[in-house]
């Protein structure tokens, strides 16, 4: 028989039984789609958590006070003991180290900011002039904190875009006065607005010089020293270089994590990586039972038509022919399923990358392409058995029982 003949008495028997034909489908799309979406999610996760981590900076090292009971890299390495503070002076004899292009000592703390009546609590950060070039923000207006010395910082601030607006409103902001507590800060900047990201709104942040931040919450250790390596190539020699210093200058003791960027980028890409892949793993047993659906539809099928069958065999039909005419119907009813889950998984993915903006949830190129010929596999393999029972069929008995 020839493939178009094939194809035709597929379709006729597919249209025969709309009502099958389309469960049949059905199931075959929510099997493809739910690979298609939990794909885009987890994906979508990976690729935000990396744009997120990139955005920091370029070349980043990042040392931490405490040292991890592992000293390896994983998402809860923020969290450690603090045997040893941090300080100014650790953080600028890093600076000398040669491999280091720049150096910024941070402390974070909340306080609230009071403009006239108005009163706000924003996120402090005590920093240094090269935190602009560090974190790679760009001002909207003004200028950034001044270089001076980090031991006897200015009074002054640069603002958030969201907090200037809070604040201010629709006036001027520059060369107004602010109070944090009762220290009183002249606005010198304005920072464009960037967002939230990795749990911290930069459009909401007060900065001021590190000298300041530590008076201001009464303490002498850091939060982070971030440094930026000369070029990617340097990351860990300058990490190595950190770990050095800040031995020497501890009494030779290792208290403080040293991690690079790309071990963070590396160590979450990992993880997304396999959660991805989990997901995929747990949606595609939907299109094994969807694939079950498919063997039973065709038993039924065969079931319905033994007479058809009888006729044709007793017309010189082979067994092969027989054989191919209800493989071509299974996989026909797996394609058009397939295809209507590839439609329907990605307007899922669109729905939620309309409701999340900053979730890049696109799915893979791989995991559609593995559902989509997982589906084609699975009813293929599936409709083996009707159609080998269709083909050992007794055309006489067959017949017979019509």
């Amino acid at each position: 028989m020839r493939p178009r003949d094939l194809l035709g008495s597929a379709v006729g028997a597919a249209a025969g039984n709309p009502l099958r034909t389309a469960l049949l489908m059905l199931a075959m799309a929510i099997g493809v789609a739910a690979v298609v979406v939990l794909t885009a999610l987890g994906d979508g996760a990976r690729r935000y958590v990396v744009r997120e981590f990139s955005a920091l900076g370029s070349n980043l090292v990042i040392v931490l006070p405490g040292r991890t009971a592992t000293g390896g890299v994983n998402p809860g390495s923020a969290v450690t003991s603090t045997p040893r503070d941090l300080t100014v002076a650790d953080a600028r004899a890093l600076k000398r180290a040669s491999g280091v292009l720049r150096v910024a000592p941070i402390v974070v703390g909340t306080s609230e900011i009071s403009v006239g009546g108005r009163l706000r609590g924003a996120m402090v950060v005590g920093a240094t002039a090269e935190f602009i070039d560090v974190r790679r923000f760009t001002l909207a207006q003004g200028r950034f904190l001044p270089d001076e010395d980090w031991e006897r910082g200015s009074s002054v601030m640069v603002l958030g875009a969201k907090l200037r607006s809070d604040l201010f409103g629709s006036g001027p902001a520059l060369g107004q006065f602010a109070r944090i507590g009762d220290r009183r800060f002249r606005i010198v900047g304005v920072l464009a607005s960037t967002g939230a990201g990795l749990g911290m709104n930069t459009d909401e942040l007060a900065i001021v010089p590190v000298a300041q931040a530590q008076a201001m919450f009464d303490t002498h250790t850091l939060f982070r020293i971030l440094i930026e390596a000369r070029s990617r190539s340097l990351l860990e020699t300058v990490k190595q270089q950190a770990v050095s210093v800040l031995a020497q200058r501890h009494g030779g003791e290792q208290d403080v994590t040293v991690i690079t960027q790309d071990a963070v980028l590396a160590t979450f890409d990992r993880l997304l990586g396999t959660l991805t892949l989990g997901v995929a793993g747990i949606a595609a047993i939907s299109l094994a039972v969807a694939g079950i659906l498919v063997m039973n539809v065709m038993l039924v099928s065969v079931t319905q038509r033994r007479a058809e069958i009888g006729l044709m065999k007793a017309l010189g039909g082979s067994q092969g022919t027989i054989r191919a005419l209800f493989l071509a119907e299974a996989s026909l009813l797996s394609m058009a399923g397939a295809i209507g889950g590839f439609v329907l998984g990605h307007a899922g993915a669109w729905v939620i990358r309309a409701l999340y903006p900053t979730l890049p949830a696109w799915p893979p190129d791989w995991a559609v392409i593995a559902a989509l010929l997982t589906a084609l596999v699975t009813g293929v393999l599936f409709g083996v058995m009707p159609a080998q029972r269709a083909a050992r069929l007794d055309p006489v008995l067959a017949l017979a029982r019509r």
